[in-house]
């Protein structure tokens, strides 16, 4: 790879991963005060997303791939008529298939929603689905923009989906939820903020693109003029995006399933409608949003290290390669194991903190997520070794393995969820025996293909220890802190209480993995974007 090249892919890079940040704090932003207002009410809007996340992949996962590769391949060629082709090809088929998915989702939201053992979300599927029509044709333009390796547009236009979605979302459920009480229409007013986010962000990367056509037809006109036959391309698109589509289905699959398996069970085995979706909600709505959150820095080391293992791979370089997955797991423990027993030990304070409306819901949900936060550790595990084997050209393995947990996980959730003192942690429970699964087998290839030997004191002992010296730390805080408080409001006392737990344990736990040696300020430099954090670590280290 060219200089210039490296840096026209790093650059897109750098603007995808502040996107996705972005995003994924617009989401807390969105899902927060949304559970705070409806309560129960997020079983409706949690059914409707698994739906709507299982059949959305459909039209974003593969297609949008297959075109950024077809079209980077076409003008580095100079066939910028073929590129368009292209382009317009995969329009056309994503046009099919949006058009299907809302029609299915539109219509058939009745009998989708009973299905799943929820009929009440079948308003809030139906909200969603004109987000399926518009997703599509949206990932369509950012396939082709990301094609020409110009990142921007697709990140200013999923930031706005996510404005735009976030706002409209929020004001329909809030409108509902006080002015009428009726926490189904509040829920499909949520649902209806997808749909606005996904209108608004086809209508800012079209205009993107309108702006841009005068200059993409000078190319034309000055390229080469062959093209390729549309049905040609339609196979050749098809061809690419189908494996990948299979891969990104499984997740959302496996959601859909436990939705429907926890919904059904629990009613099955004596528990009433209500007390179902109460207890669904716990999980679905409480739980996992917090739980997806530590996902944004433990993954964003995982993608950085497909590049920096890619390269050395390419090259036969095996000592690089193993010193770079050993110090990309070891920095994946230092992040996911505070983070893990964080959500653990702080889990009623932070659901107290963040739910602050619904205190006897948060009280309930803490023992889901006390078991879901152990999850975080083998998920952020699985992470890394997924993007190990990504990047030595394995990246079907990942897939295959999460399969296979994710098989585990429906026989585990079916038979825990309804032994009645288990019910809804059930749920948990199987998430937590899918990650283990499939992160044990990526292990296994892992070490089969490269041969990486880790050690397990640095990569595992050290970061234990200084997670757990920390968890002390800001248990022991929050503890001294609401008795001071005692005389406060519960939810003062409790907010305070936890904000200075959690921001003095970060400070703490700073200091710990470089007391016990987890991570010298050395080997910090040598982790892409790690440059920065070395200078102050050496900064700490002289003091």
């Amino acid at each position: 790879m060219s200089d210039s090249n490296e840096k026209k892919f790093l650059k897109g890079a750098a603007i995808l991963a502040g996107a996705g940040v972005m995003i994924k704090l617009l989401g807390a932003v969105f899902r927060i005060p949304l559970t705070n207002w409806i309560g129960d009410g997020m079983t409706y809007y949690s059914v409707a997303y698994a739906i709507y996340g299982t059949l959305v992949v459909i039209g974003t996962a593969g297609v949008p791939v297959a075109i950024s590769r077809l079209v980077s391949e076409s003008i580095v060629q100079r066939r910028y008529r073929n590129a368009h082709k292209i382009f317009h090809v995969a329009t056309l088929l994503l046009l099919g298939v949006g058009t299907v998915c809302f029609l299915v989702c539109f219509f058939g939201a009745d009998i989708i929603a009973r299905a799943v053992g929820s009929p009440k979300s079948a308003l809030a599927v139906r909200a969603m689905a004109p987000a399926l029509f518009f997703v599509p044709l949206f990932s369509s333009f950012r396939g082709f923009f990301n094609g020409r390796q110009n990142m921007n547009p697709t990140a200013i236009s999923e930031i706005t989906e996510q404005l735009v979605r976030c706002g409209v979302g929020l004001s329909l459920a809030y409108v509902f939820a006080f002015h009428s009480g009726d926490m189904v229409k509040a829920a499909a007013g949520a649902s209806f903020g997808a749909s606005a986010g996904a209108i608004a962000g086809l209508a800012v990367i079209a205009l993107i693109f309108l702006l841009n056509h005068k200059v993409f037809r000078q190319k034309i006109e000055y390229g080469d003029p062959m093209v390729e036959d549309g049905k040609y391309l339609a196979k050749k698109i098809t061809m690419i995006a189908v494996p990948i589509i299979i891969g990104c289905e499984i997740m959302p699959i496996m959601t859909l399933i436990d939705t429907s398996i926890v919904m059904n069970v629990l009613q099955q085995t004596g528990w009433s409608r209500a007390a179902t979706e109460h207890m669904y909600s716990l999980y679905g709505g409480y739980c996992n949003p917090i739980i997806a959150f530590p996902q944004i820095f433990t993954q964003a080391v995982a993608v950085s290290l497909v590049p920096a293992i890619s390269r050395n791979f390419a090259v036969n370089n095996a000592t690089e390669v193993n010193e770079t997955i050993k110090l990309g797991y070891r920095t994946t423990m230092i992040m996911g194991f505070p983070c893990a027993f964080g959500l653990f030990f702080l889990a009623e304070p932070i659901l107290k903190l963040l739910y602050f409306e619904q205190p006897e819901s948060c009280r309930e949900a803490a023992p889901i997520m006390m078991l879901l936060a152990i999850g975080v550790i083998f998920l952020a595990h699985m992470q890394t070794s997924t993007s190990v084997l990504q990047a030595i050209g394995k990246q079907m393995i990942p897939v295959r393995n999460l399969a296979i947990g994710c098989v585990f996980k429906v026989f585990v959730t079916y038979f825990t969820v309804g032994i009645h003192v288990i019910n809804v942690k059930g749920a948990a429970i199987g998430t937590l025996v899918a990650y283990f699964v499939a992160m044990t087998l990526n292990d296994i290839s892992v070490h089969k293909y490269t041969g990486v030997r880790h050690n397990i004191s640095l990569t595992y002992l050290r970061p234990l220890i200084a997670a757990l010296l920390m968890a002390a730390w800001a248990l022991g805080v929050y503890k001294g802190m609401m008795i001071i408080l005692a005389g406060h409001s519960g939810n003062m006392a409790n907010a305070l209480s936890a904000a200075v737990a959690i921001l003095t344990a970060m400070v703490i736990y700073v200091i710990l993995i470089f007391a016990v040696r987890a991570i010298t300020p050395e080997e910090l430099e040598r982790m892409p974007g790690g440059r920065r954090f070395a200078r102050l670590a050496n900064k700490f280290v002289r003091r």
